[in-house]
């Protein structure tokens, strides 16, 4: 996805003369985040709550009424609509060809296995031998001196 929406954002870019393309990128990745999550409930300034696949529209209506540019929104909104339509609905939905798939170099690189780091909270086995001392096994390490003793 990530490569797709940054190719997409690199042309539209270099067509349309633009200086910065950060904005743009998280719009799109912000989009599709929306379309795969769309009944999740999401909150905005002062605790405006509305459902996720209005988000990418409300923030570019926001930056409208701010005074910000809306041109580098409305661009990372249709790319991510562009991988949200050729990836998901309309291969699903409409019944289409599969247009996009994750290219095998990236599979080499970064394996698709799930679940290659275990143990989370589970606690460590112990590694205390029992050695039958004072207080269950533990090393008696004396009193020290305390501060303002001669």
């Amino acid at each position: 996805m990530l490569l797709f929406n940054w190719i997409c954002i690199v042309i539209t870019g270099l067509i349309m003369d633009m200086q910065l393309l950060m904005i743009p990128m998280i719009m799109s990745v912000l989009y599709v985040w929306a379309q795969l999550n769309r009944d999740t409930i999401v909150s905005f300034w002062f605790g405006t709550r509305f459902k996720a696949c209005y988000l990418p529209w409300i923030i570019l209506g926001f930056n409208y009424i701010i005074g910000g540019s809306i041109i580098n929104d409305l661009i990372g909104n249709l790319v991510g609509h562009l991988y949200y339509f050729l990836m998901f609905k309309y291969p699903m939905d409409l019944g289409g060809r599969a247009f996009l798939s994750t290219p095998q170099f990236l599979y080499r690189f970064f394996p698709s296995r799930r679940g290659g780091v275990s143990g989370f909270g589970i606690p460590p086995p112990s590694r205390r031998l029992d050695q039958g001392g004072p207080e269950g096994g533990r090393h008696n390490w004396g009193q020290g001196f305390r501060l303002g003793q001669d």
